[in-house]
């Protein structure tokens, strides 16, 4: 038991800040914090309003992410057992600073990633893991769905049914409807960055680098049906080809609509995808022109849809796995394991749509192994480095249950 800090006020926040609420009996204070006071605020409301907790019991704070002397203010103030970092990737490193010269244990859903380029990988987290180990703290890495619980899958997999893992693919499917033109379920500018830089899969002990949905096939989903699924660059494959060196071929997939990918081809084509600044004339409060520096992606989120308003007329359902193929006792077995969760029942217990629940669901869970001392291990830490078996057993608690298929057609 212990007291918890979440940092971040967006969708994913929301959900796990529903989740820490719902489990008292591990979590025995919450502080929810963000650059916006207020949005805390609001969010505190709504789960008190549902008698998840006494009223006026969850503290917040407004800091900014991006300042360690803030942060560490803060968090020697409130002195938390464990921050969960849900703001932005931008500000992983920042708070994990924060959080050693603090004394705060750290858990997070997405590695770094530089706000002046779309690139991301575990290298700049990792370089943290002596200054962990010798404050005596963990961190615990990308513990969301993908990354997360697609790689708890593989350790499970991997403790349980196979002595080799040799093929392993991730495999993402939305077949949700939020009657909008275009949005995106999460932040729009990682959302946006993330699918238009370059895929990247692992195969025979090296990286085989790919243009923007260059490959692509028809997977078929449970409960869905048949997808166009398309290959991306996902930070879970360089954690998992590490832990598990049998891998011979890394890779995953994320399926998307027509009407989804034209318009992301018109986003980039006239330059709305652009991470660097330029320069623009605008009017200032006296009426004379000023100009003005602005990125055009920070633009554009600031026009298209709310991911945290999209809930309320979202239909249909996640579909999220591991298909997995190897050896068991010398023999070539497969092996699914995966998770459907419905958008509306996510909206109905926590007011948010499937893709952040899949991800805010996880990261409780994360801190539960955390607060129970189940997942406590000085150092930095991906999540398959833990015992996958308590994890699993929540997420069937939680509202994540999970399903297998043994030996059928992976697809793949």
């Amino acid at each position: 038991m212990g007291k918890v800090i979440i940092i971040g006020a967006g969708g994913v926040a929301s959900v796990a800040a529903h989740k820490v609420a719902q489990n008292s009996d591990v979590f025995t204070e919450i502080m929810i914090a963000s650059r916006t006071k207020a949005k805390c605020d609001v969010l505190a409301k709504a789960i008190e309003a549902k008698g998840l907790v006494p009223v006026g019991s969850i503290k917040t704070a407004k800091v900014d992410a991006d300042n360690v002397e803030e942060l560490v203010a803060l968090f020697n103030e409130y002195k938390p057992d464990l921050c969960m970092n849900l703001a932005l990737p931008y500000q992983d490193l920042t708070i994990m600073e924060a959080c050693l010269q603090s004394g705060v244990n750290y858990l997070d859903t997405a590695n770094y990633e530089p706000k002046d380029e779309a690139h991301f990988e575990y290298s700049w987290q990792w370089a943290f893991k002596d200054r962990f180990e010798k404050a005596g703290l963990t961190a615990i890495l990308g513990c969301g769905f993908d990354p997360g619980v697609t790689s708890i899958y593989t350790a499970y997999a991997a403790k349980h049914h196979f002595d080799e893992i040799q093929y392993l693919d991730i495999v993402d499917c939305n077949a949700g409807d939020h009657h909008k033109a275009f949005a995106t379920n999460f932040n729009p500018e990682i959302n946006i960055r993330e699918i238009t830089q370059k895929g990247l899969y692992w195969e025979n002990g090296k990286w085989v680098e790919t243009e923007p949905l260059e490959i692509h096939k028809p997977l078929t989903y449970p409960e869905v049906g048949p997808k166009e699924s398309y290959l991306l660059h996902h930070e879970e494959i360089e954690s998992l080809v590490k832990n598990y060196p049998t891998i011979k071929r890394a890779r995953f997939w994320m399926t998307f609509g027509e009407q989804y990918l034209k318009h992301l081809d018109v986003i980039q084509n006239i330059g709305m995808s652009r991470i660097d600044e330029i320069e623009y004339e605008a009017t200032g409060l006296d009426g004379k022109p000023v100009k003005v520096k602005i990125v055009p992606l920070q633009f554009l989120k600031a026009v298209l849809p709310n991911p945290q308003e999209l809930g309320e007329n979202y239909e249909g359902q996640t579909s999220i796995g591991c298909r997995i193929r190897g050896l068991k006792d010398g023999k070539e077995h497969t092996y699914y394991v995966y998770n459907n969760c419905s958008h509306r029942a996510a909206y109905e217990e926590t007011g948010m749509q499937g893709v952040s629940y899949t991800t805010g669901v996880p990261a409780m869970i994360g801190a539960m192994m955390f607060m129970k001392g189940l997942w406590k291990r000085p150092g930095v830490w991906n999540v398959e480095e833990f015992d996958p078996d308590p994890f699993m057993e929540q997420l069937n608690k939680q509202g994540l249950p999970w399903h297998e298929i043994h030996d059928g057609d992976l697809e793949l």
